[in-house]
């Protein structure tokens, strides 16, 4: 049986598949009537649900824990159960189907476990905007218990769109271990993590400073802060003696509003023009009973501004980190709802926004306002969910002490247990493990993992574990904070398949063998699971590390056992002008929008074709539609082969495919040509070098396959079986053969990015052969044997088919500068066996429409050419064939529009604004068009210039 290879086609084969009827089918077995299981023109909407559908019925996508086979298990990166689908998740699920789908083929027992994340906060506050949308309610007016209960709810009723999405795209995920983040089992998985760090006092609890949001009330992570340039003012405040003859301070502040929590002033200890202030003190405008001191810090810039600043510890982390190293006091002045409290003044009650204004207006009658700048642009930090700008606040919250999960993290990649791709990543990796903070873990939600933390009547602190018994009793309660949603997803890797319980997954599955993401989340995510996956297996009775998929402790020198051996690092998908995708620029792509108008396939390969580690993709409806003609191609080329009864071998047939010495050298030169596709292929899939590996098979089915190979089987195949010599017909069914073997081994190598065509067309090609599986889906992988053989590569073959290649495009070159249309044939005079192409002579008349001339041809021009071995003069009669008129009118509308390209390409490249805020690739390819441009002039010029006057 042939073995397996896939790829794109493209070639000279229109999508109404034009050239079909050159060929006489002369086979009309059922390897012929194999064209008849295909449509009649490729719509993936006709088909693809049905396909999906018909998969997961089989079964294919289910992993089998007890299986022998050598396991490959990869964990869906859980999307937000209120989310859709966006471009960068669709590239994510791109690239892990098809290491799914190859590895399956390949033999190995494919686990790709999906899920989905609670998102606390995201959840909460969608649910929470509905309710007071249709019931005019907050979820204080329910309560805790019956507002989680309407979570629920929500999440049963419209928490799937991301499934069905991902059936949408052909996700080959095993369903039937789809996980959420608070289901039964992740759920007892937190409570023992969070025990076993309580226990070891690596979590804690302390006042510290976060990131708060006044409008949902509560701590939120430096993920969910967004940065953006806001209008602001600059406000320069005097402290001390308003006329500036005695003490004094004069400090800068976007923020007045903090001036009242202000406890000191700070200056550099090496600044001379304030070293006599340092110990002394200066009264408060509004507090006077309050005395500011000035302490010398190295932290403050002596360049920038007055060199002094003001310090506010409770409400801004570098202060507060001032006021650690100087004790001092950290009045809290705004509350957790954003108004000012607790400073006794009359600007208690005010919104901050309102207070920082009417505070200003008080310092400026009492002419502390030295300075105003108006507007003035800074950064600012405003929640991602409510969109408010974020309160730095202190706030007494739950964290965990990184320092040694850090340290098993970083050792991980030091050592080598896993590897992140692309290798110019790990420097980041690294200064983040090495110098990352105490991680708040408390949120002051309702929707979440519930801290397992109780309080008693006597100031008792009880953690408890999934199996201990809770405290009751008179005085005793619960936390009220939820845990980050990042905890649970800390471990999603292990948890998923059943831990802290001894389960089959855990022991055949796990470690996982690769993560899939996007760079920028590789802190906030990767190294949390990388903490905890290493820490959970450090606790005692822990069953990671003990499975087939990893290697014991004692084999890596006593070092816990890593969640996943490699971690893949993806850029981000940009639009076709290299700008992130924005709602405020208006370019994101709806992945939903590209299957329903070119199919999940054109989706995929846009995405896989322009996917290497580490690297940015760009991508616009362009990018779609040449997929979608690449898919059309395909489909046209392969229907082709079938109507001229291109056929694979069975197990059980006699005969056997054809030796390769009676193969032709176009055959020849075709199998080996596969047989490099396949090793590159294999090769940069293993690196991850998604966009290499489809790219090539791209140029082999559009260059090789189709413009080549498709051509000269027109010529090889008889168009009349009876007519033809025995000779004849055993060479046109030994290119039967080889249409079959290279469209098989095509269709496999290119199923993983491009399941649903590939799967169409290999039944069609396959269907009711023997020893052949009902589906691409869990067909082999492609050997060389499945190519050529195994065979060492033929290179005079290589060589006659090059020559080939150049002679007929140089012939094309120069009917195309006569303006003799492509459709035309003409006569030509050339000595094929002078140049060693004796045998391909007929394949360079048919592809390059020239005919033998008979004994009244008379050559009116030549082309001559150096071939690899010889030089060769093709004589050519194009009398008759140009209407001069006609050519001068085409020529004329061509060389317009080369100067017009030339003009724009041009004033672009003049302007300097579109330079420098161009990206490098943009510009690259604009100077190309330029380039070429130029080159059109030039040659349509040349050729009206030969035209004569008057035909």
């Amino acid at each position: 049986m042939a073995g397996p290879v896939a790829g794109p086609a493209t070639c000279h084969l229109s999508a109404s598949v034009p050239a079909l009827d050159c060929l006489t089918v002369t086979d009309q077995s059922s390897s012929a009537n194999r064209a008849d299981r295909l449509p009649k023109k490729w719509n993936p909407a006709d088909v693809e649900a049905d396909l999906y559908q018909g998969w997961v019925d089989a079964g294919y996508f289910h992993a089998d824990a007890t299986s022998d086979r050598k396991p490959f298990s990869i964990v869906l990166p859980p999307p937000n159960v209120t989310g859709q689908l966006h471009m960068g998740h669709a590239l994510d699920h791109t690239l892990m189907d098809a290491m799914a789908r190859r590895k399956r083929m390949q033999g190995y027992e494919v686990l790709w476990l999906p899920g989905s994340d609670h998102a606390g906060i995201a959840t909460q506050t969608k649910v929470e905007a509905m309710l007071r949308e249709t019931e005019g309610r907050d979820r204080f007016d329910y309560g805790r218990e019956e507002f989680v209960d309407r979570v629920w709810e929500w999440k049963k009723r419209y928490g799937g769109v991301i499934q069905n999405q991902m059936r949408a795209i052909g996700d080959s995920v095993d369903w039937d271990r789809e996980r959420f983040t608070l289901d039964d089992g992740l759920s007892r998985a937190v409570q023992t993590i969070f025990k076993e760090l309580f226990d070891r006092g690596l979590i804690y609890r302390a006042k510290r400073m976060v990131n708060w949001s006044p409008v949902l009330r509560t701590a939120i992570s430096d993920i969910e802060v967004v940065y953006s340039d806001d209008d602001g003012e600059l406000v320069t405040l005097r402290y001390g003696d308003v006329t500036g003859e005695g003490p004094h301070a004069d400090v800068a502040t976007t923020r007045v509003e903090t001036m009242l929590g202000d406890v000191a002033v700070a200056v550099h200890p090496d600044d001379g023009r304030y070293r006599d202030l340092v110990g002394t003190t200066l009264p408060h405008p509004f507090l006077p009973d309050r005395q500011m001191v000035v302490i010398a810090d190295d932290y403050v810039d002596p360049e920038f501004g007055t060199g002094m600043v003001k310090i506010t510890p409770a409400h801004d982390p570098n202060d507060f980190a001032m006021g650690q190293r100087h004790n001092l006091d950290m009045p809290e002045v705004i509350d957790e709802t954003g108004h000012i409290a607790n400073t006794g003044t009359r600007f208690d009650g005010m919104d901050r926004f309102e207070a920082r204004e009417q505070i200003r207006l008080a310092l400026e009658e009492q002419g502390r306002v030295l300075k105003r700048i108006h507007p003035y642009v800074h950064s600012v930090g405003h929640s991602e969910r409510s969109k408010e700008p974020i309160e730095p606040r202190l706030s007494e919250q739950w964290w965990v002490k990184v320092d040694e999960l850090a340290k098993m993290a970083g050792d991980a990649v030091r050592e080598g247990d896993t590897v992140i791709h692309p290798a110019s990543q790990e420097p980041r990796w690294f200064d983040w493990v090495d110098d990352m903070h105490d991680w708040c873990i408390s949120r002051q939600l309702w929707w979440g993992h519930r801290i397992p933390i109780w309080y008693g009547p006597d100031g008792e602190i009880v953690c408890c574990g999934p199996d201990d018994p809770k405290p009751t009793g008179e005085g005793w309660h619960r936390e009220e904070d939820v845990l980050d949603t990042w905890f649970s997803s800390a471990l999603w890797p292990f948890s998923t398949m059943g831990w802290p319980d001894d389960t089959p997954e855990l022991r055949k599955f796990y470690p996982t063998s690769v993560l899939v993401t996007g760079y920028d989340i590789l802190f906030f995510w990767v190294a949390r699971m990388m903490m905890f996956a290493t820490f959970a297996d450090t606790i005692a009775g822990s069953t990671l590390g003990e499975g087939e998929a990893g290697t014991t402790a004692g084999q890596r020198d006593g070092r816990p056992q890593v969640p996943f051996t490699d971690v893949f690092l993806h850029g981000l998908v940009r639009d076709e002008h290299g700008r992130k995708m924005s709602k405020s620029l208006g370019n994101g792509i709806d992945p939903m929008d590209w299957v329903r108008d070119y199919g999940a396939d054109a989706l995929r390969f846009t995405l896989a074709r322009g996917a290497n580690p580490g690297t940015d993709l760009p991508i616009g409806e362009d990018s779609a539609q040449s997929s979608r003609n690449f898919a059309t191609k395909l489909f046209n080329a392969t229907k082709f082969a079938l109507m001229n009864g291109a056929r694979v071998l069975g197990t059980g047939e006699e005969d056997t495919f054809p030796a390769r010495e009676d193969l032709t050298d176009a055959d020849r030169w075709i199998l080996d040509q596969l047989e490099d596709l396949r090793v590159l292929v294999d090769t940069r899939l293993d690196r991850y070098e998604f966009a290499v590996a489809n790219e090539a098979l791209y140029r082999f089915v559009w260059n090789e396959f189709c413009d080549w190979y498709l051509e000269i089987a027109k010529v090889q195949i008889p168009r009349d079986a009876d007519a033809a010599t025995g000779e004849e017909n055993i060479r046109g069914e030994n290119t039967r053969l080889v249409l079959g073997r290279v469209l098989d081994t095509v269709l496999r190598l290119l199923h993983p990015a491009m399941p649903f065509v590939t799967e169409t067309l290999w039944k069609a090609l396959t269907g009711g052969t023997e020893g052949y599986p009902e589906s691409l889906v869990v067909a082999s992988w492609p050997t060389a044997q499945d190519t050529n053989g195994g065979a060492a590569a033929d290179t005079d073959a290589a060589r006659r088919i090059a020559d080939v290649d150049k002679l007929v495009t140089e012939i094309r070159r120069f009917r195309a500068d006569q303006g003799v249309k492509p459709s035309q044939k003409v006569p030509a005079r050339f000595d094929a066996a002078a140049v060693d192409l004796t045998g391909l002579e007929d394949a360079v008349r048919s592809i390059a429409k020239v005919t033998v001339p008979d004994e009244t041809f008379t050559p009116t021009a030549s082309v001559e050419l150096r071939l690899s071995q010889s030089t060769l003069t093709v004589e050519l009669d194009t009398s008759g064939t140009v209407d001069v008129a006609a050519e001068r009118k085409r020529l004329e509308k061509d060389l317009a529009e080369a100067h017009k390209e030339l003009d724009r390409a041009d004033r672009k490249l003049g302007n300097d604004g579109f330079l420098a805020k161009a990206p490098e690739q943009v510009v690259a390819k604009i100077r190309e068009r330029r380039q070429i441009a130029v080159e059109e002039v030039d040659r349509i010029t040349a050729r009206l210039a030969e035209l004569p006057e008057k035909q």
